[in-house]
């Protein structure tokens, strides 16, 4: 009786801790929610997204210029991440061998454990004296008739140098798990097309990718995911100049960094602190879609080899 008694007591309270914890993010969402509906009563959805300046003392609170630096930064992470992430992946999974796949996976954990912000100093020492010294140079002796263009401010802080900063970071997350969804192809179809004298490659094509293909899809949504919250690494290296970035060389500024950056200076005007609010319950709201639907597809694929 007394040990039914523990066991009933047992789940019944990691039943209750694993409702508390699924609920945080409810939680947050709706203190977020509250804090930010008195800027909501009082400006337009129009105008607060669609709005360029950005001068909470004269209480004109415009996101769009963060919101599209928060996706230049992001496409331009995505765009260095993806290639090398899948091709990697590929090679881990149908390349090579046991040993030398044994001994990277400990690279790519320790890759994805590094704090964001040792990311940043690298990106702010390395990083933005590569593209200034040597990206710049070459976008004006080349790039030169793009109108768009417009390198007579660039400095090396950039959209363009924040995107390869987050590359890295997002780089070991997909990698992980695209490897890991594209060795859970069975082995017969492999070996079926194999026996046929297809290439190690040919099978890539014809099976892994048809097979992997929404598993890779969403390996790319959770580095994406990532990717359009971070703050630490890319407030160091992306200039946080408010305005409409004409290409990736100009200097940007996203949302986290918006939130980062003036937090504590928000108290002395009215509704500075319920527009932060209101950007950090976007970013919460897209990081949880984006989880949301890659995990679903992940799900998905798991059922289907079970």
């Amino acid at each position: 009786m007394l040990k039914r008694t523990e066991d009933n007591f047992t789940r019944n309270s990691m039943f209750i801790l694993s409702i508390l914890v699924s609920s945080l993010v409810v939680i947050i969402g709706l203190g977020l929610f509250l804090k930010s509906r008195f800027i909501l009563e009082q400006v337009s959805f129009k105008e607060l997204f669609f709005l360029i300046k950005w001068q909470p003392q004269a209480g004109s609170f415009g996101f769009k210029p963060f919101i599209l630096g928060t996706i230049w930064v992001t496409l331009v992470a995505i765009t260095f991440a993806v290639p090398a992430s899948i091709f990697s992946a590929i090679y881990l999974s149908e390349y090579a061998s046991a040993k030398f796949r044994n001994s990277l996976k400990p690279v790519l954990d320790l890759l994805a454990g590094i704090s964001p912000v040792i990311f940043g100093v690298f990106g702010v020492l390395a990083i933005v004296p590569f593209v200034g010294n040597y990206v710049l140079p070459f976008a004006i002796k080349f790039l030169h008739f793009i109108p768009l263009l417009d390198t007579s401010n660039f400095t090396g802080f950039s959209i363009f140098t924040a995107g390869i900063v987050l590359a890295m970071m997002i780089f070991p997350i997909i990698t992980q798990v695209a490897e890991e969804v594209i060795r859970n192809t069975p082995q017969e179809m492999r070996d079926s097309l194999l026996a046929l004298g297809a290439t190690r490659w040919e099978v890539v094509k014809c099976i892994v990718f048809k097979k992997a293909g929404a598993g890779i899809i969403a390996a790319i949504i959770l580095g994406l995911s990532r990717a359009f919250g971070e703050t630490i690494a890319v407030l160091m290296v992306v200039g946080n100049v408010v305005q409409l970035p004409k290409s990736v060389l100009d200097a940007g500024y996203t949302l986290p960094a918006l939130i980062a950056n003036n937090y504590g200076e928000m108290m002395s005007i009215p509704l500075y602190d319920s527009a932060l609010m209101l950007a950090a319950l976007i970013l919460l709201l897209v990081t949880v879609a984006f989880n949301i639907l890659a995990w679903g597809i992940l799900l998905r694929i798991e059922r289907q080899y079970v």
